[in-house]
């Protein structure tokens, strides 16, 4: 007769994942943890630098967008934006864009498209002395939309004589001048009872102190500095304007601002359409049939993100753009206000 089973105790019962670990195994977990943790932490550095990159990181590069036209055709025509005030960061995006368009082969003609109010003389000049330099290897057609005004109509110029400008109907331009925004707060500081008494090394230094009136001595100088620019700016349109003199164009800057239909007239413009009346002719006198069209962009950078966001509102922000308007800068811009930089 064979012996009953022994039965189990309560202990000897317990499942084998019950029991306790022993130390070989919380050394092994800590390990897989320790590993876990390293690769979830260089994933997120990964991550955070490439964001970084396109937060903080300077705008690089141009990247092409199709527009129109047939996407397969391996002939294009680039079109080229001004937006905006003309100023820094801008201007090196356009000026990347201009020397993409003028390095790609399969780029046969440039569309430059301007709604600006214009901006800085040296940035205006930079943009014109690029595109004159693109002109000489691939034409350069004009599409003006709402406005195109001062540098505006400047940085046109650089599509030389051939290049044709287009307006839309509705469009402003001219403004042929430079300004050099200022404030006199001589009475407020009166008012106020305060003083400003600047230590300065020349009498010219602080020239342009708003709480001092300017002197004959300053006015002087500051005239020849704006009538050198206001010169140049009349010498570029005499060598681009076919239909213009310099005698005409002298007349015409008087830094008023002109309807398309008044533009036409005086031939400051070349006829009045809309960008794909100006595509339509580039794509003739660059001699391509069905072209792929594309537009040049741009990656965000943090520039972009604090000109619309609410980084505006902080009062060391609005102070440190007053101090900057106070900041002599010859423009040519169509506005008695200080430059409101944006898109």
């Amino acid at each position: 007769m064979t012996s009953p089973l022994p039965v189990q105790s309560s202990a000897d019962a317990l499942p084998l994942a019950s029991a306790p670990i022993r130390r070989g195994g919380w050394v092994r977990l800590g390990r897989w943890c320790v590993w876990t943790i390293l690769i979830i932490s260089v994933g997120l550095n990964v991550v955070l630098w490439s964001l970084s990159q396109t937060w903080f990181g300077e705008s690089k590069g141009v990247t092409e967008r199709f527009h129109s036209g047939n996407h397969k055709s391996k002939s294009k025509l680039a079109i080229i934006e001004i937006s905006g005030t003309i100023m820094p960061p801008f201007t090196s995006r356009t000026l990347k864009a201009i020397k993409h368009a003028k390095e790609d082969d399969a780029v046969k003609g440039v569309l430059l498209q301007i709604d600006s109010p214009g901006g800085f003389v040296s940035d205006s000049h930079q943009i014109y002395n690029r595109l004159k330099e693109l002109a000489e290897k691939k034409p350069i057609y004009v599409s003006m939309k709402s406005l195109a005004a001062s540098g505006g109509y400047y940085v046109a110029m650089g599509a030389g004589e051939d290049g044709k400008i287009y307006a839309e109907p509705t469009t402003w331009t001219g403004s042929i001048g430079v300004i050099i925004p200022r404030y006199e707060l001589v009475g407020l500081k009166e008012k106020l009872g305060i003083d400003s008494k600047p230590l300065k090394t020349g009498e010219f230094k602080d020239a342009l102190n708003p709480f001092s009136p300017l002197s004959d001595r300053e006015k002087a100088v500051w005239d020849n500095i704006l009538q050198q620019s206001f010169s140049r700016f009349i010498t570029v349109i005499d060598d681009n304007r076919k239909k213009l003199n310099r005698a005409n164009v002298t007349k015409l800057a008087t830094g008023q601002i002109y309807t398309a239909d008044d533009a036409l007239k005086i031939g400051l413009i070349d006829a009045i359409g809309y960008e794909e009346d100006a595509l339509t002719d580039l794509a003739d006198v660059a001699q391509v049939t069905d072209p792929q069209i594309v537009k040049y962009e741009h990656h965000s950078g943090l520039v972009d993100l604090l000109l619309g966001s609410k980084a505006q509102l902080d009062p060391a922000v609005q102070w440190r753009n007053w101090l900057e308007a106070t900041v002599p800068r010859a423009m040519f811009y169509f506005s008695w206000a200080p430059v409101v930089p944006h898109e």
